[in-house]
């Protein structure tokens, strides 16, 4: 922002012109707002220059350069996304700074699918690092509500995010806008991403509710790969998924079904109360033999296969993602790795 103040207020003008190109260097580094600013105040720092020489050999200009100042402040806003629109980034990419996108029908192909917009608190600039992790962490939580069926997720589909830059912060820019984008630098979306209450039913939005305790839970394992190297972090994390069913079950059971899903959910309701045993069993082990014996049961009775009866019935997606064998589950679990169900 120094840059284009410093341009717009015309004093010390090569000042701003420095820090201008200071600032694309810095705005290069992430999805940010910014560069419109930081190349505004560069020419105005420039045209600036020219001016006040001007001025100072003829003592005019004034009333061309105030309406030259009030035309960069109205034009030196940031750009926003709304949550659900889809749009081309002019470069194709959805990484380093941008200055402006262009708004498209998500029908069609794309570069990348808004799915959320948060702003952050008021106060001192926090630093890069402090606002990408802000992001980062609330764009991934925020992703499960807008495709809530992660079995509709294409593989080469990631979450991308717009922060403030310093220079845009300084003119109350504090917007973090959350979007969907292909990780193939060539490729792009076609078709809304969207999953949730506003396209899908009720039964739809039950089911999957339901469906993302238990993926929470499953989530949370410890980070140790084995069970003998944290038996008592493994039997917190089966306490975890031995609750995680019980309300799984509670709120699958509490749903009225419609015609022709009632007996696929009943079926699933009841290898999950089974699923639940084990995961109980598996907390109060003892030894790591008796927490593998129950959690192998447990675990082969979530597989994922077993939803697809209900998700079918549902019209679900009815394809499991498929996931590399390091973030896949293996023996004991480790690393926070789940069954999407």
């Amino acid at each position: 922002m120094a840059a284009l103040v410093l341009g717009i207020l015309c004093f010390l003008p090569l000042v701003g012109l420095v820090l201008g190109i200071v600032a694309l260097v810095q705005i290069g580094r992430r999805g940010e707002r910014g560069k419109g600013m930081a190349v505004s105040g560069m020419v105005l720092s420039v045209i600036g220059a020219l001016l006040m020489t001007v001025s100072l050999a003829t003592g005019g200009a004034r009333d061309f350069w105030e309406g030259f100042q009030e035309a960069a402040r109205d034009n030196g806003s940031t750009f926003s996304v709304e949550k659900g629109e889809c749009f081309d980034a002019p470069n194709g990419s959805l990484e380093g700074y941008a200055y402006d996108v262009d708004t498209v029908p998500c029908s069609g192909e794309h570069d990348a699918e808004v799915f959320a917009n948060f702003d952050l608190p008021d106060g001192g600039w926090p630093g890069d690092d402090a606002v990408t992790e802000v992001a980062d962490d609330k764009c991934y939580t925020l992703a499960d509500s807008y495709a809530m069926d992660s079995w509709a997720m294409p593989l080469d589909v990631d979450v991308y995010y717009f922060t403030p830059t310093r220079q845009s912060w300084g003119l109350g820019d504090r917007e973090i806008t959350c979007m969907f984008g292909s990780t193939d630098e060539k490729g792009s979306l076609t078709g809304s991403l969207r999953k949730d209450g506003t396209t899908l039913d009720e039964h739809q939005v039950a089911y999957l509710k339901a469906a993302a305790v238990l993926n929470e839970a499953m989530e949370s394992g410890p980070e140790e790969e084995y069970v003998e190297e944290n038996l008592p972090g493994y039997k917190k994390w089966a306490t975890r998924v031995s609750d995680a069913l019980a309300r799984q079950v509670g709120m699958l059971r509490g749903h009225e079904w419609p015609e022709g899903a009632e007996k696929p959910v009943a079926a699933l309701v009841k290898d999950l109360e089974l699923a639940r045993k084990e995961w109980a069993k598996a907390a109060k082990a003892s030894d790591e033999d008796t927490y593998y014996d129950h959690y192998d049961e447990g675990w082969d009775l979530t597989d994922p296969q077993k939803t697809v009866t209900a998700r079918k019935a549902l019209g679900l997606a009815t394809t499991p993602p498929s996931y590399d064998v390091e973030d896949g589950a293996g023996d004991g679990g480790g690393d926070g790795s789940a069954q999407e169900v």
